[in-house]
């Protein structure tokens, strides 16, 4: 009997959970699906940009750095190497979604176009995605869903962990039952065998959050689990002796290297400051910082994927993982997650049509005379702790039970 109450208990909130969150799991799903496409996307609308007739003689990366300095309103932060001979030479200033480029001709010295990442249509899908378009506050409201996410995973999994039909349950839809059980059915395989992936992924997405990605990036800075210290390039500076390495020089020096990936060679900004070279790759084991005197060329500092803490070890895997980056088995792994995640949706809400009466919400009710177990208790209390905006969402919810519970008491007695 207490079985059954709590099974019916967790069924409850599993179905409030469920409604509020769908809508929002639904978008979430569309828009992750089509921001995969980013990569080739871009790349496509960037050619014209990238792309340039090679020439016998080359302008120098210095006076290409002169060019960009005079026909941008930004400052050049840095330059990424060429790995072609008809590739322009890509200049870029700022960070994440304020990222900027400016492509030079690396031959006649014209300047090719500019791209900025927050004028991109990827740009505006990956705003919906990670917040609504609502700025801060969508952020909270995805985050609050995201952790709902894991919890009606998690109830989910319990309430059809094989019980009456045994283990075929978890093979097995009743196509000849009614529809409400066929839907019921397809939401709940569908979800048991997407579950995993879906929780790998949602540990990808969480740290872009506000309120729990906050959280995480304390702790590992507390713990100095996080990068370095010696990752960054302020940490280091140049001793000043007659005349800075050329431009030229240092590219030769960085690309000697032979870093994986996009390199970036980030340029100075006063006499003190440093060259640094980075490489962006889905080879994350071949990370690597490197830091060069600018006038001696001598190598500062080495930091590679040894140095960097376990915290973000972790964070960065599971973000390169959330978007597909490392190669045709996680891109197509990612999207066909996507894509299930989308119709365990649907499917639930089609059950849930067929469930309601009308005029009704048709919410399960909920167990008399039972109270909830020490253990849940206390599993709801972890879980609110690790996603505090679930914890507060969960506070909010029984606050408002006991009221309107009173209230029903209340008015039952002046009647």
């Amino acid at each position: 009997m207490k079985k059954n109450k709590l099974h019916r208990w967790i069924w409850r909130w599993h179905f409030i959970g469920g409604i509020i969150s769908l809508p929002i799991v639904i978008l979430l799903s569309i828009t992750g699906a089509i921001y995969l496409f980013k990569g080739s996307y871009e790349r496509t609308d960037q050619q014209s940009l990238k792309q340039v007739k090679p020439q016998t003689q080359k302008i120098s990366f210095d006076k290409q750095w002169e060019i960009a300095r005079k026909n941008w309103r930004r400052v050049p932060g840095g330059v990424v190497l060429p790995t072609h001979q008809n590739q322009a030479t890509e200049f870029v200033s700022g960070r994440f979604s304020g990222k900027s480029s400016l492509f030079v001709n690396p031959y006649n010295g014209n300047i090719q176009g500019k791209w900025q990442i927050n004028q991109t249509d990827m740009y505006k899908v990956r705003k919906l995605h990670g917040e609504l378009l609502l700025g801060g506050y969508g952020t909270k409201v995805v985050e609050l869903v995201a952790s709902w996410m894991v919890v009606l995973l998690l109830t989910g999994l319990y309430l059809f962990w094989p019980q009456e039909r045994g283990w075929r349950s978890l093979f097995t839809v009743r196509f000849k039952a009614s529809r409400r059980i066929l839907f019921r059915d397809l939401h709940a395989v569908s979800g048991f065998w997407f579950s995993l992936l879906l929780l790998l992924i949602l540990a990808g997405g969480l740290p872009w959050t506000d309120v729990w990605g906050s959280g995480f990036k304390w702790v590992h800075n507390q713990t100095n689990t996080g990068f370095p210290a010696a990752w960054q390039s302020r940490q280091f500076q140049s001793t000043p002796q007659g005349k800075p390495l050329t431009l030229d020089a240092m590219m030769a020096q960085a690309q000697a290297l032979k870093l994986p990936g996009e390199v970036t060679l980030s340029l100075p900004t006063s006499k003190k400051s440093v060259f640094s070279v980075s490489n962006k790759t889905h080879q994350l084991s071949k990370m690597a910082k490197y830091h060069f005197d600018r006038y001696s060329g001598e190598q500062l500092h080495r930091a590679t994927w040894d140095d960097i803490g376990v915290m973000m070890k972790a964070r960065l895997w599971a973000m390169a993982f959330h978007q597909g980056e490392f190669g045709f088995w996680n891109w197509w792994l990612v999207f066909f997650t996507a894509i299930g995640l989308l119709f365990l949706s649907v499917m639930a809400l089609l059950s849930y049509a067929k469930r309601k009466r009308k005029g009704e919400w048709s919410i399960p009710a909920a167990p008399t005379n039972w109270q909830v177990g020490k253990g849940m208790v206390a599993l709801i209390i972890f879980l609110g702790i690790f996603f505090p905006l679930f914890g507060l969402s969960v506070i909010i919810i029984f606050i408002a039970n006991g009221v309107s519970h009173r209230v029903m008491k209340t008015t039952k007695t002046l009647t």
